[in-house]
């Protein structure tokens, strides 16, 4: 379980990790979730570097660190937010870094108001719509209004997750390319750095305490740890993961820290970065060849209605003035357009663009599932998920499902989202009756990981090939298999059709290598790297794709996995026969890099910043850029270039403009544009808190997704009345012993038996407040379920002072259900829908909640029980749905 590494030598994530001076874990429980990973953390501490770890529940990964502190759920930004005000307060940042590699010096427009200014809103909110207006946020000297997202307007980019589009590019800035107006003193009053200090003055070690119920003392000990750790001779690794990405902050989450990183220069550098934890099921490597439904492979945005041709869509992601790669979009898409349709695909016909569908609104899961609800999907593909018990609001899950026409699961096991129609809770509670449940279901076996060859992409982009040990049982096959052809019988079925809509199917250029039955996921792989069609050699990086449709790439920051017509990803050369950052063992993307922006580590002049923190640097007498890693920068461009007057793109690029994907070169301490819900982070209270924001008079974050619903309802949070009817927080993690909703685990005996049964986590204080008895018996409630568990009374959860009380935490583990070895209730059944503006993540790690002794009831009486708790809560459909402190209720319903 967890993410999985090579064992040839340390590769470039677990050298970064074995190379830090200081190593903060923050969002994560790191040694239970990902315990492969964290031997590189022991391993680091062992050479002296100081593990922290900060999470509202002691564990595992605690355990081992230095320190930990605890902290309340959902408070993260006012803890991060007082890390960077400690830095710039005691003027402890990284200056020469700063000044080179950040937006730092960079002046803001005279139109930007702040949340200080505006009370917990940034300029440019709609209060109908609920969400900002982004053109006041941009520098002085570019183009506010194509800078920033017009489409159909803010609200259009936000239905439509439009920032999570911009991928690994980076939002537009218009004239980027060209002279930003700047001070590189950091003294004018507009400048990102001065904007920055004044955004985070407010987040004092006092401020920090009363929001997080953190003490001073130990806050404070983080900062200096931290901060003695990093700048020009050390380094610090900042990780993370779900326990940052599923809040209605979530992104901001992720900027807070990175700020935190640039502010220390500790981005691009050994032994510093931010790590996404993201080793489960090659988590990295479905998004990159997304699953997601805003994008295309590589991170490019799927289109619009207002991209009416290819021309407009490639002007629309590229931007006209602009620094950086992303300006050769078009080489790109055409190439990727090449490989969906092949020959079909001509200069003509814009290379088939138009077969592409385009996006019109949220279809993101959730959405999904209430389109199901109410009768607009007719049928539906699970394919490793089990929303019927892993995702957010399990009812609503398993309501959806059952108003389906037909669904189609694969999976290892007989999963609860394949059996839900006959033991779910609502069978019992008489929501769902099997004989009339209109689904009709097709479970398919699934061939493991073990069954199939192809690749794994891991938390470091790093793709691993792995060959098939033993062959699948009986009727299992690998998705390849079934896609493969699910893809060929549809274009059978489809062969003699003359409609227009069949042609995108009727085109594919669908000849995969086949061995027997079973196409080869090595030809796959080389068709994902890209072939050059006049050669028919594979490229051996993406500057080698073209936009005149020579070239076919399924994904272009794949290009050079193939290099050579080698599959790089299957190489395995032992670790003490190369180098530190092993990069002859696997592949990473982009072109084999493992550490991103790493032009960054050497100094304006191309120098390393010291000889101990040394990756990649300038070699006058070759005239190249060399070092430990691949150079992420163009290998012959000198430390001192200067580009042309009106040079854009890759052209644009200084010599000292290490962030080579963004529009201006540079790192991004405050977004002028990209990110829904503000240019910087600001602590909001989640979607259901006990508490009042302490730190503005905006309560929650003003853009978040709610879903005014019947059957979706929200606990109330502050300013809104009866509060005190879900007075705890709820937040849920993963255990060691299970994998993610449990059909991997709860059918093995031996884990089985280490995790028989679903508990829940409360304080000594908690369980006298609530008459609840160690290994006794209590249920967790809130407007959505009641869910039973076994008591754990343990000061690894303990209570907090906030504000002028004291706050309880609960926590679940979230593996269970109605299957396997092992079942119990499902904690996910516990939380609603509300979600990211940016990216659609659900806010699942933070809920209130009641806690009662005994047994939940079963049958109807849960859902009088329900009722009743509802009913005292005064909770209606609009309950929650009140995204501003005043003004009217606005929901994506309504829209």
């Amino acid at each position: 379980m967890g993410a999985s590494f090579g064992r040839g030598g340390a590769t470039d994530y677990q050298q970064d990790l074995i190379n830090s001076d200081v190593i903060v874990i923050m969002g994560s429980n790191m040694a239970e979730a990902h315990p492969v990973g964290f031997q590189w953390v022991m391993e680091a501490k062992e050479r002296g570097a100081k593990v922290l770890h900060v999470d509202p529940r002691f564990t595992r990964t605690s355990a081992h660190a230095d320190v930990h502190v605890p902290l309340r759920a959902g408070s993260d930004i006012a803890f991060l937010g007082g890390v960077v005000n400690h830095i710039l307060a005691n003027d402890l940042d990284f200056r020469e870094y700063v000044v080179a590699y950040t937006n730092a010096s960079f002046l803001v427009s005279e139109d930007y108001r702040d949340t200080e200014d505006l009370d917990g809103l940034f300029s440019g909110y709609d209060p109908e719509t609920a969400s900002y207006d982004p053109s006041s946020w941009q520098y002085e000297t570019v183009d506010k209004e194509q800078s920033a997202e017009q489409h159909d307007g803010p609200s259009g980019a936000k239905e439509r997750s439009t920032p999570y589009q911009h991928g690994s590019g980076g939002p537009k800035v218009e004239g980027g390319s060209g002279r930003i107006a700047a001070d590189p003193t950091l003294q004018h009053p507009r400048c990102v750095y001065q904007v920055l200090k004044r955004h985070f003055s407010r987040y004092t070690p006092e401020v920090v305490a009363r929001v997080c119920g953190v003490s001073e003392e130990l806050f404070r000990a983080v900062c200096e740890a931290w901060t003695a750790n990093s700048g020009r001779e050390r380094t610090g690794a900042l990780v993370y993961s779900v326990g940052w990405t599923q809040h209605t902050t979530g992104a901001q989450c992720i900027r807070a820290g990175s700020i935190i990183q640039l502010l220390l220069g500790n981005i691009g550098r050994p032994g510093g970065g931010v790590f996404a934890l993201r080793g489960h099921a090659s988590i990295q490597g479905s998004t990159d060849i997304p699953t997601l439904f805003n994008l295309l492979p590589g991170y490019l945005p799927m289109p619009t209605p207002e991209h009416t041709d290819l021309a407009t869509y490639v002007d629309d992601v590229r931007a006209d003035k602009q620094k950086g790669f992303w300006r050769n979009a078009d080489t790109y898409m055409v190439s990727l357009l090449k490989e969906y349709w092949g020959d079909k695909a001509t200069a003509d016909n814009d290379y088939c663009f138009d077969h592409l569908p385009r996006i019109t609104g949220d279809h993101g899961t959730y959405r999904t599932v209430m389109d199901m609800v109410d009768g607009k999907v007719s049928g539906y593909f699970l394919l490793g998920q089990n929303p019927a018990v892993g995702s957010a609001h399990g009812r609503l899950q398993r309501l959806g499902m059952a108003n389906l026409d037909w669904l189609v699961v694969r999976d290892l096991t007989m999963i609860e989202s394949a059996s839900f129609w006959k033991d779910s809770p609502e069978v019992e509670t008489g929501e769902i009756a099997p004989e009339r449940c209109r689904t009709e279901v097709f479970f398919l076996p699934a061939a493991s990981h073990v069954e199939k060859e192809g690749t794994f992409t891991q938390t470091q982009r790093m793709l691993q090939w792995r060959e098939k040990a033993v062959e699948p049982q009986g009727d299992q096959r690998s998705e390849l298999w079934f896609f493969y052809h699910l893809g060929r019988l549809l274009k059978e079925r489809l062969a003699g059709s003359t409609a227009e809509r069949d042609r995108p199917v009727q085109d594919l250029w669908w000849d995969y290598a086949v061995v027997g039955d079973e196409p080869q996921a090595d030809d796959v792989l080389r068709r994902i790297n890209g072939v050059d069609l006049t050669t028919g050699r594979a490229v051996n990086g993406y500057p080698e794709l073209k936009a005149d449709g020579t070239t076919a790439a399924g994904c272009w920051i794949y290009s050079g996995v193939y290099a050579d017509d080698v599959n790089q990803a299957a190489r395995r050369k032992p670790g003490q026969e190369q180098n530190l950052y092993a990069t002859e063992w696997g592949w990473a993307w982009p072109m084999n890099r493992r550490v991103l922006y790493n032009r960054a580590s050497a100094d304006p002049e191309g120098r390393p910043w010291s000889e101990r923190k040394a990756l990649v640097w300038w070699d006058a007498e070759r005239g190249e850029w060399t070092g430990h890693d691949v150079p992420d920068f163009e290998r012959t461009k000198p430390p001192d270039h200067v580009p042309p007057p009106g040079a854009v793109g890759p052209a644009a690029l200084h010599g000292d403009d290490p962030f080579i994907m963004q529009a201006d070169g540079k790192g991004w301490l405050f977004a002028p544009s990209g990110l829904a819900d503000g240019p910087l982070p600001a602590h909001y209270e989640p979607h259901e808190s006990p508490v009042r924001n302490p730190v503005y008079g905006q309560q929650g974050n003003p853009t978040r997704k709610v879903y005014g619903r019947s059957d979706n309802p929200s606990n109330p949070a502050p300013p809104e009345p009866h509060v005190e009817v879900f007075p705890y927080v709820l937040t849920t993690a993963r255990l060691t012993e299970h994998h993610t909703a449990g059909g991997m685990s709860r059918t093995v005996p031996h884990l089985a038996e280490l995790q028989p049964e679903l508990f829940v986590e409360v304080s000594p204080e908690l369980a006298r407040e609530r008459g609840l008895e160690h290994l006794g018996w209590a249920h967790v409630v809130t407007s959505r379920a009641a869910v039973e568990a076994r008591v754990v009374v343990t000061d690894r959860m303990r209570s907090l002072p906030v504000d002028d009380r004291r706050v309880h935490q609960v926590w679940l583990p979230y593996h269970w259900g109605a299957t396997g070895l092992v079942t119990g209730d499902s904690p996910n059944d516990l939380f609603g829908v509300v979600v990211d503006p940016n990216v659609f993540i659900q806010e699942s790690k933070v809920a209130t909640c009641d806690v009662r002794p005994g047994r939940r009831p079963r049958g109807p009486a849960l859902l009088e029980y329900l009722e009743g708790y509802r009913r005292r809560a005064g909770i209606t459909t609009e309950t929650g749905t009140h995204v501003r402190t005043a003004g009217r209720a606005h929901t994506e319903e309504e829209q």
